[in-house]
Parts: structure tokens; sequence; C-alpha cells
């Protein structure tokens, strides 16, 4: 498990990993969508599928197509929980929402299992019998059961990564810890008139 990377103040490379962020939430969102109306049409009323093999391919297709569109998130991942992580205690209380700390928590957690998942990935590619690639079943078939036990977790990514831009849009909006407060003006009476002394 890898520990929180430092913050980066590159302003536009944290701006870059949002915009991923994003599109993989907007894409997941079609994904899943996709997939539902798939599994309404294919399956009878208690939920089993018409066909298993059909169906298991769609699957297959729809975990495939999220871990694809969260390849674009990974490298910025644990910079953006870093800097919602600092972005909070600067936050005014009134503007912290109670179940970010939560959501904060399950990304991270499904963070770990990913780069955990990943890590077994690359053991199980690194064991298959030479020239095995993709294209070859034994390859794909382990590919895929690679991603069916990735997607709750990216699933998690598609659901909560939201409140990363809403922490970001809060501490964008938040007085600046830096600036002085404000401080009010004595108010001064107005002048009167003016009296000319004869001596």
């Amino acid at each position: 498990m890898r520990g929180p990377l430092p913050i980066s103040f590159d302003h536009l490379a944290h701006r870059d990993f949002l915009h991923h962020l994003d599109v993989f939430i907007q894409d997941s969102e079609k994904i899943l969508t996709a997939w539902d109306e798939y599994s309404d049409e294919h399956t009878d009323l208690d939920g089993w599928p018409y066909d298993d093999h059909a169906y298991g391919l769609r699957q297959r297709q729809r975990d495939a197509d999220t871990a694809e569109a969260f390849e674009t998130v990974r490298a910025g991942a644990r910079h953006l929980l870093a800097t919602a992580d600092a972005q909070l205690p600067t936050l005014p209380p009134g503007s912290v929402q109670a179940h970010w700390v939560y959501r904060l928590g399950v990304l991270r957690g499904a963070l770990d299992r990913l780069d955990a998942l990943h890590e077994q990935w690359l053991l199980t590619r690194d064991s298959l019998p030479a020239g095995a690639g993709p294209g070859a079943s034994v390859f794909d078939d382990a590919l895929a059961e690679h991603h069916a036990a990735c997607w709750s977790h990216l699933d998690d990514w598609a659901t909560h990564g939201g409140v990363i831009g809403d922490i970001n849009t809060a501490a964008r909006h938040a007085p600046s810890p830096l600036a002085p407060p404000p401080v009010a003006l004595p108010v001064l009476p107005a002048p009167g008139p003016t009296l000319t002394v004869r001596r």
C-alpha cells in the first residue's frame, strides 16, 4: 500500500487530474446505463439471464470498458485524495458536508484494493505460458477475471469520486487562510461647521 503523495502546487496538473476524474465519472455512468438496459432486456423477471454465455460476455465488456476509462485517472488518484485531505481542514465548518470524510475513506480503500489487484494481475500475467498475449484464451480469461475483481472498486470511484470535485470547489470559494481578517474602519463623526475665533 502506498502512502499519500506530496501535494503538488502545479495547479494546471491538478486541474487536469480533476478533468480526467470528471470524464471517468461521466463515462462510467454511460457504461452502467447501457449495462442496466442490456440486463433488463436479457433477463427474466427473477433476474436470470436468458443466455448465460452471451450475458457473461456482455458483463466482461462492461468490466473492461470501466477499467479502461479509469486508466486516465489512476496516475493522479493519490494526488487527488491527498489534496482533498489537505483542503478539508482549511474549510469553514459550515461549508463541509458530513459525508465527505466517509466518501474519501471509501475512495482510499477502493484505490488500495485496485493497486493490490494490479500487482496481482502483473504476477498472473508473467506466469502465463510464453506467447500467451491478448487474443489467446488463457490471457483473455485471466484478464477478464482481473477486471471482474476490480469492477466493484471502480464503481466506488464512479459513485463517490465526485466528492473530490465538491471539496475542491468549496476550497476555491472559501476565504484564504492567508488573507488577513477584514478590519472594520472606525466611523468618524461628520464634520460640523467650522468656527472662526477672532482675537
